[in-house]
């Protein structure tokens, strides 16, 4: 089979000859250590050959144990093995919401390709006939793509999109059991070695306070579980703390985890003002201060769960590489404790590699699938898993719980607002209209943050604005310490400002790229000002997904609906201009559209928006979800008494009837469009249905009656004055009477 070209766009800043899509993994921190074993077993399981579907690995480990940062390396050292690109997608948000297969799908379909025309979205987002789904799996069919999937919570995530291309690679991460595919046999990643644990202290804290103090710092591996994330988190507050010695870091930690890591609130600012009552008007230039601390406790903080075993310490012994097999392990002491809930899927008895054998901890995820029946892919599975807790005794919450109690006030306030971020994703913009303070405060804010290892690096905006990102490990607490220290109505205001600057934004990035639609808002400060169309137009491009998670969050909380629906109108006015605006992005804002106007009791915008929904479907050729879409939107608009509205649905409804061969109820449906457009005194839309109702009587052998309708609307085109309508109708009407005349 020829080979197809890849035309996966390489993103801005990539570098001539680089594999495209590299730019998109998370950003490599700095240093790197240890995980040896681990890549040379995923190496070794991506270079067996396989036929069929394309094979699979699996990185599985509780959080903080680096496995996003290891997959991201793994992708870069062999992306020069795929050259048609690298594509990545969390299928999980922080708060442990589940991604669709249909919606990673198609953000992995743009990212192949910004020109491809993405499906609209069908009856369902799970299966894996849905058109989303189908399209990836074509657009792979020929190429040599690797695929990284981060944070999978269940193997229905991924299964819908594996492609019958053996060229292709699965890389997926995930913190518990992937049942459902077969052959699956994860790389479980415990805790870094002495060596690494002690090589990454080193580097992070700087000087020589691990070098000369090797047992302390041992003991402060020991004590953070030799975990990856929780040894960062515990060497920025060592150099946050340089007159502590490193064993009294250790001591101080033991002693926080086994007090359940009870976070102390930050030292607080002064109170604010309570929201203006027409809170969705609320300027961005407003300032807002933090107010006192609410230490009440809430219900949910956790207490009651159990206490999970210690986790093991050291490194996972992993066996040598068989060629032809999985690579396999020697067994750990404590190996249940360190896999978490991953071992919970590994119990039961049989040889490796089948299903319920056990999971060697070194166990390279490959499937040397057979063609054949994609259904032999899938075993049945579980329901979606629940997202895997950090437990609140964990030396990875320990660490945190530390550094969080010496932030500064500033810092400690933005990084709690930063969890009501769009997918949990902010830069300076964004972390400004959400804390009220000046761009150039929350840059440095935020730089601070991420050197604490608070934030994760993102891959920068297109204009090269850094981002940063609310890690998953520590989100649920953050989101906790939010509800106990922030008053609702702060969390509310910052809410409102956040949609206010965004709309300001969408509606700045309309003015410069349609000059002609008028002035644009006042002009936003310099470090918010997009400078120019192409400025525009990448910031849009850039931040569509999370411009559309900020609508989707406000509209399903439901209490900030003017501010989001100002920005859904904005939206829709700005995506086309682009040039690249998705039908799938305009379904999406319409079905918002939908929710906040039938939560409302408005039955004549739901209307409206039920029409658009349905033309973006008759648009795709998906007449019968188009028809669905128009007879929902006759019952609302005779609901709201609006007559043209139900003359459209109605007209609408039969141009899918007609589309889908259906001449007789076609016939019925423009009929009754005709005696409401009469009624109206809309004489241009009752020509035009009257010549439609001809065509559906002509498709009947109806002659007469069709014969009848043409002259009808002959005469209505003639009292118009529309001499080309006469003559296209009077060539139907001329059509019609010679196939009659030659007993047609």
């Amino acid at each position: 089979m020829a080979r197809k070209t890849a035309t996966m766009d390489p993103g801005p800043g990539a570098p001539a000859g680089a594999v495209p899509g590299l730019e998109r993994l998370p950003a490599a921190p700095a240093l790197f250590v240890g995980r040896r074993a681990e890549l040379a077993a995923l190496r070794a399981a991506a270079a067996r050959p396989a036929s069929g579907r394309c094979p699979v690995l699996v990185l599985a480990g509780r959080p903080g144990s680096g496995r996003t940062v290891l997959a991201a390396r793994f992708a870069r050292t062999v992306a020069a093995d795929y050259p048609d690109g690298v594509l990545f997608v969390r299928l999980s948000a922080p708060d442990g919401g589940r991604v669709p297969p249909a919606r990673a799908a198609r953000l992995l379909l743009e990212q192949l390709d910004p020109r491809t025309a993405v499906p609209l979205p069908g009856a369902g987002e799970d299966g894996r006939d849905e058109p989303g789904c189908v399209a990836l799996r074509e657009a792979l069919a020929g190429l040599r793509v690797l695929l990284v999937l981060d944070d999978v919570r269940d193997a229905g995530q991924v299964w819908p999109l594996l492609a019958d291309e053996p060229g292709c690679l699965v890389l997926a991460t995930t913190a518990g059991p992937l049942t459902g595919i077969e052959d699956i046999d994860p790389v479980i990643l415990g805790g870094l070695d002495r060596q690494a644990s002690g090589e990454l202290l080193a580097d992070l804290v700087g000087g020589t306070r691990i070098s000369c103090d090797p047992v302390g710092g041992a003991d402060l591996a020991e004590a953070c579980a030799s975990r990856p994330a929780a040894l960062r988190l515990m060497a920025g507050w060592l150099r946050g703390n340089p007159k502590i010695a490193v064993t009294e870091a250790a001591r101080e930690l033991n002693r926080v985890v086994g007090e359940g890591t009870t976070v102390a609130a930050a030292p607080a600012e002064p109170a604010a003002g309570a929201v203006p009552k027409d809170k969705d008007k609320e300027k961005e230039k407003q300032g807002e201060k933090q107010q006192e601390p609410d230490r009440a406790p809430r219900k949910g903080d956790g207490a009651g769960r159990p206490a999970p075993g210690k986790p093991v310490l050291g490194k996972p012994v992993l066996g040598k590489p068989v060629p032809g097999k999985a690579a396999q392990g020697k067994p750990v002491p404590g190996k249940a404790a360190a896999q978490g809930r991953i071992g919970e899927s590994t119990a039961g008895a049989g040889a490796p590699g089948t299903p319920g054998a056990p999971v060697a901890p070194g166990a390279a995820a490959v499937v040397t699938e057979t063609a054949g029946d994609p259904a032999g892919w899938v075993k049945p599975g579980p329901e979606p898993a629940e997202p895997v807790p950090v437990p609140d005794n964990d030396p990875l919450l320990g660490a945190f719980t530390l550094l969080y109690r010496g932030l500064p006030a500033a810092q400690a306030r933005m990084l709690r607002a930063l969890t009501l971020a769009p997918a949990q994703t902010t830069d300076p913009r964004t972390a400004s209209a959400l804390v009220g303070c000046p761009v150039p405060d929350a840059a440095a804010t935020l730089a601070a943050l991420a050197e604490q290892e608070l934030l994760g690096e993102e891959a920068p905006a297109a204009d090269g604005t850094p981002r940063y990102r609310v890690p998953g490990r520590l989100y649920p607490r953050l989101v906790r310490l939010r509800e106990q220290e922030d008053r609702p109505t702060e969390t509310e205001l910052a809410r409102a400002r956040l949609l206010e600057r965004l709309v300001r934004l969408t509606e700045s990035a309309r003015a410069l790229l349609d000059p002609a639609a008028g002035p644009g808002p006042e002009p936003l400060p310099a470090p918010l000002r997009l400078r120019s169309a192409a400025h525009a137009r990448d910031w849009l491009l850039g931040e569509r997904e999370l411009l559309l998670g900020a609508v989707a969050d406000a509209i399903g909380q439901g209490d900030l609906d003017g501010s989001a629906g100002r920005l859904v109108t904005a939206l829709l006015r700005t995506l086309p201009l682009t040039g690249a605006a998705a039908p799938t992005d305009l379904y999406r804002l319409h079905q918002l559209v939908l929710t906040v106007a039938e939560r409302n009791g408005r039955p004549r915008r739901a209307s409206a928006a039920l029409l658009n929904l349905g033309d973006l479907q008759a648009s795709a050729g998906r007449w019968e979800p188009a028809a669905v879409h128009y007879r929902a939107a006759l019952e609302h608009a005779r609901r709201a008494d609006d007559e043209p509205l139900c003359a459209r649905a109605l007209e609408s409804a039969a141009n899918c009837h007609r589309a889908l061969g259906d001449a007789v109820r076609a016939a019925d449906w423009y009929g009754r469009a005709l005696g409401l457009r009469q009624a109206l005194g809309d004489h241009a839309a009752e020509a035009r249905l009257l010549a439609r109702v001809a065509e559906a009587h002509t498709a009947q052998r109806r002659f007469d009656e069709a014969d009848r309708e043409y002259r009808a609307a002959l005469a209505v085109l003639r009292r118009l004055g529309d001499e080309r309508g006469r003559e296209t109708v009077g060539a139907a009407l001329a059509d019609l009477r010679e196939r009659v005349d030659a007993g047609w």
